[in-house]
């Protein structure tokens, strides 16, 4: 189960990111009364019917984690969802990429915590993989107003590689830093 909604874009994005994508794009939007995400990836899609069998809880491909007989990540957006009074949608390609969009209503009482922002983007910018990887952020609530974009070649032409502690270290300040602007 997923205890943030960080937690569900971060497996969502995963999931872009293990399609073989050469390209990621995030963008998180946040205001008083929304959460709301896409995940768009140029991987290698879904027909319909692959489709239909990845948003159903019991149903896994077996090849991304062999050992398991049912595949949540979806199905669980799904649900979030849903019983937030929320909404979700996704579009996909067979051999062109996914688009997964989801939203919340966050004054919903079911609907989960958003979690650590800079932190879901500091993971997501360590996956293992060479995608590139957008990520875009806008936040509007209150008098705080947040918009910027980070790309990881970007990251990775100034700190080097995400793979060394101090590397890290500078991300989590920087991304903490634009997380907290006003």
């Amino acid at each position: 189960m997923h205890f943030t909604l960080a937690d569900l874009v971060t497996d969502i994005t995963q999931n872009a990111v293990e399609a073989g994508a050469g390209t990621v794009e995030l963008d998180v939007t946040e205001s008083e009364k929304e959460f709301r995400f896409l995940v768009k990836d140029d991987g290698k899609g879904m027909t319909e019917e692959e489709l239909k069998r990845a948003i159903d809880p019991f149903v896994t491909d077996g090849i991304k984690h062999p050992n398991r007989k049912v595949g949540l990540g979806l199905p669980f957006l799904i649900q979030t969802a849903q019983q937030s009074n929320g909404g979700w949608d996704i579009k996909s390609e067979k051999g062109k990429g996914t688009t997964v969009t989801a939203w919340f209503d966050t004054g919903n009482v079911d609907v989960p915590p958003t979690g650590d922002v800079a932190g879901m983007f500091r993971t997501i910018l360590m996956f293992n993989s060479s995608a590139e990887i957008i990520l875009r952020r806008t936040k509007n609530i209150g008098a705080a107003e947040i918009d910027y974009e980070v790309k990881k070649s970007e990251i990775e032409a100034v700190l080097g590689s995400l793979e060394d502690v101090g590397s890290l270290v500078l991300l989590k300040e920087y991304l903490q830093s634009l997380e907290s602007e006003e």
